[in-house]
């Protein structure tokens, strides 16, 4: 029998009553699109991040294809990537006409590894990109010396750490640039939408203008005036949120100090069950961070199982545990490989990771049941693989 009788997922949003009543105000007012909530939104998250500006946009990708042009980046700059990411952090820079270059990760957290990020560093170089995998914010302050040595940009994809620090200082304060999706898997959810923060005003209203299609006055400016004329004086694009969206995430944003801990609390409980089996690992969290847990990643010990990843995906499906893979390294993607003439042996611990990771059920509204069934399922599938029962 399964251990649970329905799909546990592997993320789910919360929504409550006094969200859904911040989203029916709005849905109620005279402003649906660039109205007075996108405004109230980023002033809210910017205080949050502890950052001077905040660029409300319509999902993470947009904000990370937004950061970039805000950097100045275009063609013939290299983008130093990590490979251990969503194929949305190398899109970006491919977007713009530069060219990802792919660092590898340190084996045991999966962030970027600040040392390779030196290897790969040219004259071509505009900036580096630091995704804080899983929730976990990265080195910063070696990848900082890195970016500075070389006069680089530093731009942190912050998409999974909302909620999270750094030697104590907030996730979205620690790059030149941070972005973050509010996807419905992310701790906060606007169903779909994201931000840019940045303490560079300059780059804010850069940013803020190529969301509108590089016009420099949106709709609501020009009723304020009482104008009709407006000038494009960039190629921008449609990237604005609406505001019944930004209503959502001002609710939201409010909880997500309670929803981090409990994300915390929930990783513990796995941390404690997983420590004493040797037939996986929990990823190694580094002491001066506080980790937002938008994702709980293992990596099988493959060496103590007679079955692979895949294999084991499975399994864990059958129980009714909904299991993640988080990700493939984006140079083994088609279109890398084909376009960039990237492939396996590039980024060889990042390779060898993505054929033993899987990630876990979490999401803050799951209870300690719904944890220990995940616990549970894991050892019992763990166990019917383990190569000492073999």
């Amino acid at each position: 029998m399964p251990t649970r009788s329905q799909l546990l997922p592997y993320a789910r949003q919360s929504v409550d009553e006094e969200d859904i009543q911040a989203v029916t105000d709005t849905l109620r007012s005279d402003w649906l699109t660039t109205g007075p909530k996108v405004g109230e939104f980023e002033k809210a998250f910017a205080s949050f991040t502890q950052s001077q500006e905040a660029v409300a946009v319509s999902n993470g990708t947009t904000a990370l294809h937004t950061a970039y042009f805000g950097a100045g980046i275009g063609p013939g700059d290299e983008v130093i990537v990590p490979a251990m990411t969503f194929a949305a952090t190398a899109n970006a820079a491919v977007y713009l006409g530069a060219t990802p270059v792919f660092a590898d990760c340190d084996p045991a957290t999966l962030l970027i590894d600040p040392g390779d990020v030196e290897k790969k560093v040219t004259e071509k170089t505009k900036a580096v990109v630091a995704v804080d995998y899983a929730g976990q914010p990265c080195d910063y302050a070696a990848l900082r010396a890195v970016t500075k040595k070389h006069d680089v940009m530093l731009i942190a994809d912050a998409c999974h750490a909302l909620g999270g620090t750094y030697k104590g200082n907030r996730v979205g304060s620690l790059a030149d640039f941070s972005t973050f999706s509010f996807h419905p898997a992310k701790t906060l959810a606007t169903g779909e939408g994201g931000m840019i923060t940045t303490n560079d005003t300059e780059a804010a209203g850069r940013m803020r203008h190529f969301r509108n299609h590089g016009i420099t006055t949106d709709h609501r400016e020009r009723q304020e005036k009482g104008s009709w004329f407006y000038e494009m004086t960039t190629l921008g694009n449609n990237y604005r949120l609406t505001d019944f969206q930004c209503a959502l995430g001002i609710s939201q944003l409010k909880k997500v100090p309670v929803w981090t801990k409990r994300r915390q609390e929930l990783a513990k409980r796995y941390d404690e069950a997983f420590a004493a089996i040797e037939e996986a690992a929990s990823l190694r969290v580094r002491p001066d961070v506080s980790h937002a847990y938008h994702l709980y990643v293992l990596q099988l010990n493959l060496e103590h199982l007679t079955a692979d990843r895949n294999s084991i995906y499975q399994a864990l499906r059958a129980e009714n545990i909904g299991v993640n893979v988080h990700y493939i390294p984006v140079h083994l993607h088609p279109y890398y490989r084909k376009t960039f003439r990237t492939g396996p042996g590039r980024c060889p611990v990042s390779e060898a990771a993505f054929e033993r990771i899987l990630s876990l059920p979490m999401f803050a509204a799951m209870t300690d049941a719904d944890c220990d069934s995940v616990i549970q399922a894991m050892q019992k599938v763990l166990s019917y693989y383990s190569a000492d029962h073999a």
